[in-house]
C-alpha cells in the first residue's frame, strides 16, 4: 500500500502547465512546507519541504483557489523516478502524487484564503446504478491503469 496524508503550507502559488499531445491535461506542481513533530537537538530544521504533483480537475481546483502561504490537507501517493541532466548526471526524484486536496484552516485564520471554507474532493464517485459497492473509473485515466 502506497497512502500519503500531508499537512501543511504551500511555500508558493501553484505552477500549473498542460501537457502536450491530443489530449492535453492540466499539471499543478506545488511543495508544502510540513511541520516536523520532533525536532533533534543536532537539526535546525523545523519543517520538511515537500514536492507534490497533480493532474487533471484536482489541478484545476489547486491553482484557483490555493496560494501561497495557505495550509492544504492533501492525500495520495509517492511516486519516484529519474532522468538524466544536461551534464550526464543520473538525477532521482520523489513526488507525492496528490489526488485529493482539501482547506485546513478557514477563511479568518489566513488572510490570503480568498473566501472559500470548503472542501473539495476529487475522488470517484461510489456506482450507485449497478449497487453493487465498486467505484466508477473516471474518463481519461486508462493510460494510468496497470491493467486492461
Amino acid at each position: 500500500m502506497n497512502k500519503v496524508i500531508l499537512m501543511g503550507r504551500l511555500t508558493r502559488d501553484p505552477n500549473m502547465r498542460y501537457s502536450q499531445g491530443e489530449s492535453s491535461t492540466a499539471v499543478a506542481r506545488f511543495t508544502l512546507a510540513v511541520d516536523r513533530r520532533f525536532k533533534r537537538a543536532s537539526d535546525n530544521q523545523d519543517a520538511d519541504f515537500i514536492g507534490c504533483v497533480c493532474f487533471g480537475k484536482t489541478a484545476e481546483f489547486v491553482e484557483k483557489y490555493f496560494r501561497q502561504g495557505m495550509k492544504m490537507a492533501a492525500v495520495g501517493r509517492i511516486q519516484t523516478g529519474s532522468y538524466t541532466n544536461n551534464e550526464g548526471q543520473k538525477v532521482y526524484t520523489t513526488d507525492v502524487i496528490v489526488e485529493e486536496v482539501e482547506f485546513a484552516e478557514s477563511k479568518s485564520n489566513n488572510p490570503n484564503s480568498g473566501g472559500n471554507d470548503y472542501q473539495r474532493d476529487f475522488s470517484p464517485e461510489p456506482s450507485s446504478a449497478m449497487g453493487d459497492g465498486f467505484m466508477n473509473i473516471p474518463d481519461g485515466i486508462d493510460e494510468e491503469l496497470p491493467f486492461n
